[in-house]
């Protein structure tokens, strides 16, 4: 059992993140003070809006400088918090370095974290920003576990760098993690495995994402002909937030959580847009040929290799959520609102436009 004293402040990395930022928003909200560590503090583009959230919340917004791979750069940030929440790591599927531009800010930087949580007199708890791609690599293995569902017991044994290597950096920096938990007592730690991460981004113009480009083609047109029917898990951007919160002050949180609100895959996502947008924008309303991907999904993109759609494309993907739900009492929003909710906001800010 682990109480945090509130009236502390709260460490943050990577503070201006897509998930970081409503976890920024939700603990001002809260009245806490908060330690935001990010690469530049003087780039306003970048943490503009986390000063907005300031103004109007009772909290205190502090500003740090850190780098995930220069040891001891967030000592300073860190000073006097007995809580942290490490959510800086790269979300990126398409690079040329996986080592460099995944494995080792993922891995390192989970390991400077975690020695200047050690060194820092007073830090109790560590709260992880992991991923369900640390379980899992693709979809028939949620089709293949005991139950044909994933739990928090489950690894991944399948990432490699040839082979889905933001997986494997996920799967190192959480192993990784653990390995440096159990060699102390000092503090404990959490791991927020989220599955895919939806919802609308606090700083749309800044943001980056994955999740960001997957919605934006939804409605462009990349997509119009159909959309691969890919078996994934989505969580909303505020639910993972809130997730992230929960897990730092519930003090009999343990373990891993699995953090997600849907078992679902891309066709399901993109028809819960159709009722509202399906006139406007050029949404795919069926799912693309199996059969059809082996022949032309390694030309379309080199992510979409025969074994990625062999494993991937018509396979039902599930997770079981139940632990999240009964030891942090999470509740999620439903997929309509995380997908509405996220392409509102592109069109708000005219990101996307009617056809």
């Amino acid at each position: 059992m682990t109480s945090i004293d509130k009236s502390k402040p709260v460490f943050v990395s990577g503070a201006n993140g897509y998930v970081a930022s409503w976890l920024v928003k939700k603990l001002l909200d809260e009245g806490l003070t908060v330690h935001a560590a990010v690469r530049d503090p003087g780039n306003e583009k970048k943490i503009g809006h986390l000063k907005e959230a300031a103004v109007s919340s009772n909290g205190k917004l502090l500003f740090f400088k850190g780098d995930l791979l220069e040891v001891g750069s967030y000592a300073e940030a860190m000073a006097g918090c007995e809580l942290v929440f490490h959510t800086a790591s790269p979300f990126l599927l398409t690079v040329k370095d996986p080592q460099k531009e995944l494995i080792d800010p993922a891995v390192k930087g989970t390991e400077n974290i975690l020695h200047t949580a050690s060194n820092t007199p007073g830090v109790k708890r560590v709260v992880v920003s992991s991923s369900c791609a640390a379980i899992y690599s693709d979809a028939i293995e949620s089709v293949n576990a005991p139950g044909g569902m994933l739990t928090e017991q489950n690894w991944n044994t399948t990432a490699s760098l040839e082979y889905q290597p933001y997986s494997l950096s996920k799967t190192l920096a959480e192993k990784k993690a653990w390995e440096m938990a159990k060699a102390q007592n000092q503090w404990d730690l959490i791991a927020i495995n989220m599955s895919f991460v939806l919802g609308p981004p606090m700083n749309p113009h800044e943001t980056t994402s994955e999740s960001y480009n997957f919605i934006k083609q939804i409605g462009d047109g990349s997509l119009k002909n159909g959309i691969p029917k890919i078996g994934v898990g989505v969580v909303d951007v505020r639910d993972a937030a809130d997730a992230h919160f929960k897990a730092g002050f519930t003090p009999s949180a343990q373990g891993r959580y699995i953090t997600c609100g849907h078992n679902t895959d891309y066709l399901e996502m993109a028809k819960t847009l159709l009722p509202k947008y399906g006139d406007k924008f050029p949404i795919p309303k069926s799912g693309v040929s199996k059969w059809l991907l082996m022949i032309i999904g390694p030309m379309i993109h080199k992510s979409l290799t025969w074994r990625f759609i062999r494993n991937n494309i018509n396979i039902p993907w599930k997770a079981d959520n139940s632990k999240i739900k009964k030891e942090l009492g999470m509740e999620f929003r439903s997929l309509s609102e995380t997908m509405n909710d996220s392409f509102q906001m592109l069109i708000d800010y005219k990101i996307l436009q009617p056809k």
